[in-house]
């Protein structure tokens, strides 16, 4: 059947890289052809690897293209030669050893043309346990729902939570990213992730539309093979969160974090725990005699030296350093200063919600000068008319409160209330952890995710009037997970012929490759 003449919709661009995966590859590329969607172009792109002309001809599909590379030079660069040839309006991403489902191209054409306010749209997946056969086929062994989060732009900042394949974006957002870096060889979708969410908010989509494969053993998955090294790992990450697209960033808070340590004996160590600490966009600006700059000799990403003269005051450095700054919020960092995870970012998050009456504090023992993260404009103002007065004075002299943030003002809060409730799971106290499931969902979104884990904790409480109550429901869009609790309750209720039903749904689920499990 030819689909070269259809154009119903936008035109979508498909970007299939490959290496060395022949027995997958036939399977993702017929879960691509099967589209509900049919208005797409295709590439794949064989970095180098085992030839597969004839896999890609044998489907005889005009709108599968090839990039057929002698050469292995990364999955970024793969992505990055397709790219420039992607004509689409939008992009999506199939690597060699996933599977779309038939509707996942169409759900998300359908949510983004919807709102055109948002670039970026990503569904939910399964994430395939599974045995790598010796043939190169795969035994399924479990699945579990995976990428099933809201979009929180902090959380994403910090850690990747939409993985490409279940991700489609428009194609002019990459103009203004900039190409995937060629010199990351792990974490390359993260670090394109994170850098579109700079520039568009996120649709979350929540419905499972495809699957990714994860070995139980011997994984040649390029993210779990590049964890082995653990200092390389580290260093990647530091990298991907140091990274900052050209501006301007109509999304992404800038901050720029002044440190003011007592000389250049400390600074180093200021420096160096600023740049291990923090994930969201900053730049540090170090405000010192230029004599102590040149021996410190610092390179770190986004450092900024800033010189001073011998024995200016602490306000006059910061006063220097904000003139250097391109942030929207400052960090004041004086001795004293804690780091630790979210050392700054939860005083960022309240300012981002504040009105610019409030200092939102740093955590660390009290100190000579306060620490605090405020808007620059707000803290430009404070200093304009300081006149030489100490810092908290002139904070409070400008009509700025310096507190902390408080619980709600805190970054990361979904994270936080899903962590106290896991920990009322290992405590055993179930009830009270299915009340927490249901007040995160209220508070916070993710109803479907926490749904799940509401049901869970009510069978376990022996609730299982309300847990086989809430499972039906979950069930009307089936998951492996569910099935079987629900089986299970109706096993403890003596309903075997309807254990049995789920049971048998669940092992269809668990088997089928290229369809959701209803």
């Amino acid at each position: 059947m030819s689909h070269a003449g259809e154009t119903r919709g936008p035109l979508v661009t498909v970007l299939v890289p490959t290496f060395n995966r022949r027995a997958t590859l036939r399977e993702a590329l017929a879960s691509l052809v099967a589209q509900t969607y049919t208005h797409f172009e295709a590439f794949v792109i064989n970095d180098g690897g085992e030839p597969v002309r004839d896999i890609v001809d044998a489907f005889a599909d005009p709108r599968l293209a090839l990039i057929d590379r002698r050469e292995n030079r990364g999955k970024a660069a793969s992505l990055n030669e397709a790219l420039v040839r992607a004509r689409g309006t939008y992009v999506a991403y199939l690597d060699d050893d996933d599977l779309f489902y038939p509707r996942h191209l169409q759900r998300l054409v359908e949510t983004l043309e919807a709102d055109a306010s948002c670039g970026v749209a990503y569904t939910d997946l399964y994430k395939v346990h599974c045995r790598v056969l010796p043939d190169g086929s795969r035994q399924a062994l479990g699945k579990v729902v995976n990428v099933c989060r809201d979009f929180d732009r902090f959380f994403l900042c910090y850690f990747n939570h939409t993985l490409h394949v279940s991700l489609m974006h428009r194609r002019d957002l990459v103009d203004r990213t900039g190409p995937y870096d060629e010199s990351l060889g792990i974490l390359i979708d993260w670090d394109m992730t994170r850098r579109l969410a700079f520039f568009t908010d996120f649709l979350h989509v929540p419905e499972v539309t495809g699957e990714f494969y994860a070995p139980v053993a011997d994984s040649d998955r390029i993210s779990e093979k590049g964890r082995a090294d653990r200092q390389a790992f580290i260093a990647t990450t530091l990298k991907i969160r140091t990274a900052r697209p050209p501006k301007p960033w109509p999304r992404m808070p800038d901050l720029s974090i002044v440190a003011l340590p007592d000389g250049p004996e400390a600074a180093g160590a200021m420096v160096r725990d600023i740049y291990a600490w923090t994930f969201m966009p900053y730049q540090v600006l170090l405000p010192m005699p230029e004599a102590a700059l040149v021996r410190l000799r610092i390179r770190m990403p986004n450092f900024v030296p800033v010189a001073t003269a011998d024995g200016a005051t602490r306000e006059t450095r910061l006063a220097a350093a904000l003139e250097r700054g391109e942030g929207d919020y400052v960090a004041v960092v004086p001795p004293g200063t804690t780091f630790q995870m979210l050392w700054v970012e939860d005083a960022l998050h309240a300012a981002t919600r504040g009105d610019g009456r409030t200092a939102f504090a740093l955590p660390g023992p009290k100190a000579v000068a306060p620490a605090f993260v405020l808007p620059t404009g707000a803290l430009a103002r404070v200093l304009r008319g300081a006149g030489g007065r100490p810092m908290a004075q002139a904070l409070a002299d400008a009509g700025v409160t310096l507190r902390a943030p408080g619980p709600t003002e805190y970054a990361l809060q979904f994270d936080r209330a899903l962590q106290e409730a896991e920990r009322l799971e290992e405590d055993g106290a179930w009830e009270r952890a299915a009340h927490a499931y249901r007040d995160i969902a209220d508070r916070f979104g993710n109803a479907h995710w926490m749904r799940q884990r509401r049901a869970r904790a009510l069978h376990e409480a022996g609730r299982e009037g309300p847990a086989l109550d809430l499972c039906r429901d979950l069930n009307r869009r089936p998951t492996v997970g569910t099935l079987i609790l629900e089986a299970r309750i109706h096993r403890q209720a003596d309903r075997f012929g309807e254990a049995i039903d789920r049971l048998e749904e669940a092992r269809r689920c668990l088997t089928a490759k290229g369809s959701p499990c209803n």
